[in-house]
């Protein structure tokens, strides 16, 4: 490759280069399967605005380094930290992070995110949003917030309430894994490319033209995909659907409980072990997702949710269990669905007023 090529901008947890026509954006800390800080959320921004108005780069390439995974999503040690001192890096980073969510839907040159390995919640923002998006057979895709004490955001209730029938209801409230075709199916990506063709797919990239378009460069990704396009959850999809197509958890536990398959036991145990009120809120941010006309209204929704996650006791232990201690015994408050009261949702679902995100 000549030096003229490859112009690298940034190194470090983020790698920012052009490579021939493409803009790479490679996410740089593998240790921590690339998990991003606020500090490369904005060197994100910054690439984005770099590229836009190169003339030179006609594609942009969303990857990960290392072999584990693309993004396992934001820095929840970093944000479990500051939320128990009192801090904002919560209201800061999640403001960052959503308005580029939304920039990444609507970039104006083709966006390519190599979804390959684990690619969760914040990850999921950064590539679940772009025009095109390559999963793999390594693919491991998931939103598993509610585990958290939190819910899927970073557009994440937009994605989901679009996912076919129920799909994206059970997803968002179980935080199970969907493999690459499961995440075609529930409308997360768009074509299997298996790994040891990426390296073609990325050479092919840097080579085109200037000015390629988005059908250019879905011919291109066609060439060397696989063609899958339903994983084992679609088979399950009539039951799915009967099961959480209800607008109170009650009645998706009541649901379950009637069914005596295992899949459906399964998936109850599974419900049992998640913040009763992440499910609650979660639950409610995806009915309303459905009457949304725009990314932007979820993520706004999002938003003012996430602001009072941040202050809340369920965040900081079910980070606690899951990432610190990592005993993944969370003490939920309360400790089941039927304790969660209208006041203690009301906070998630208020206005804002100067804190409000504007895009």
């Amino acid at each position: 490759m000549t030096a003229s090529a490859a112009v690298a901008e940034t190194e470090g947890d983020l790698i920012v280069r052009r490579e021939g026509a493409a803009g790479i954006i490679r996410l740089n800390r593998p240790k921590a399967i690339n998990a991003m800080t606020y500090e490369m959320s904005q060197g994100i921004d910054a690439a984005l605005d770099r590229f836009e108005t190169d003339p030179a780069v006609a594609v942009i390439i969303l990857e990960g380094a290392g072999e584990r995974g693309l993004c396992a999503g934001g820095d929840i040690r970093g944000l479990y930290e500051n939320s128990k001192a009192g801090g904002d890096l919560g209201k800061r980073f999640w403001r960052q992070e959503y308005v580029m969510n939304a920039r990444i839907a609507k970039y104006p040159k083709p966006y390519v995110a190599f979804m390959d390995g684990l690619v969760m919640g914040g990850g999921v923002g950064l590539s679940a949003h772009a025009r095109h998006r390559v999963v793999t057979e390594k693919t491991k895709l998931a939103m598993p917030e509610v585990g958290l004490g939190f819910f899927p955001d970073v557009g994440g209730t937009w994605l989901l309430s679009r996912s076919p029938g129920e799909i994206g209801t059970f997803f968002g409230l179980t935080g199970q894994t969907m493999n690459g075709p499961d995440a075609i199916h529930a409308r997360f990506a768009d074509a299997v490319v298996p790994s040891a063709n990426l390296p073609a797919l990325r050479e092919a990239l840097t080579a085109v033209q200037p000015g390629a378009t988005s059908a250019e460069v879905d011919a291109i990704i066609a060439r060397l995909a696989s063609g899958e396009r339903e994983g084992p959850v679609a088979a399950l999809q009539t039951s799915i659907d009967r099961w959480f197509a209800h607008d109170r958890m009650e009645d998706i536990f009541a649901s379950l409980k009637r069914d005596s398959s295992e899949f459906a036991q399964a998936t109850l145990k599974t419900l049992n072990e998640k913040s009763p009120r992440g499910m609650v809120v979660t639950l409610r941010l995806l009915r309303q997702a459905r009457h949304a006309s725009s990314l932007e209204e979820c993520l706004v929704r999002e938003y003012r949710a996430a602001l009072e996650v941040f202050r809340s006791d369920d965040f900081r232990e079910g980070v606690r269990a899951a990432v610190i201690d990592k005993d993944r015994n969370p003490k939920w408050s309360p400790p089941s669905v039927e304790g969660v009261t209208v006041e203690m949702l009301m906070p998630y679902f208020a206005e804002i007023g100067a804190d409000e995100l504007v895009f």
